[in-house]
């Protein structure tokens, strides 16, 4: 694709919208079901918040720049705070590893988008 294409454009957009459904759906996921008697750490909450949040602002387009910052930020915390796989016993630590690796990837692809921004 050419720089400054319509095709670059339209991809950036819809993967700014890929990236952002997943923040809508599992943060918004996690909050309604905590609001209906799920367990939730109040770590575990705030993250689903702020997903929910970020993914929302994301998908209106409103300071991708910004946002997609925040949103890469908030999945590295996620990465160290739920999933240290550095940390757990040897039977665990295969799921905590893929977990916490799928969450620095998500954030380079916000980083990605920080550095584009959204073509609206």
């Amino acid at each position: 694709m050419a720089a400054g294409s319509g095709a670059q454009g339209a991809a950036l957009v819809a993967g700014r919208w890929a990236l952002a459904s997943l923040f809508v759906v599992l943060g918004g996921w996690r909050v309604w079901g905590a609001i209906n008697g799920a367990p939730l750490s109040n770590t575990a909450l705030l993250l689903s918040l702020g997903e929910l949040v970020l993914g929302v602002l994301l998908l209106a387009g409103w300071r991708v720049r910004w946002v997609a910052l925040a949103a890469a930020a908030l999945l590295v915390a996620d990465a160290v705070l739920s999933h240290p796989f550095w940390a757990v016993r040897a039977g665990l630590q295969d799921s905590q590893l893929l977990h916490f690796m799928k969450n620095m990837a998500i954030a380079g692809g916000f980083l990605l988008l920080s550095a584009t921004g959204s073509r609206k």
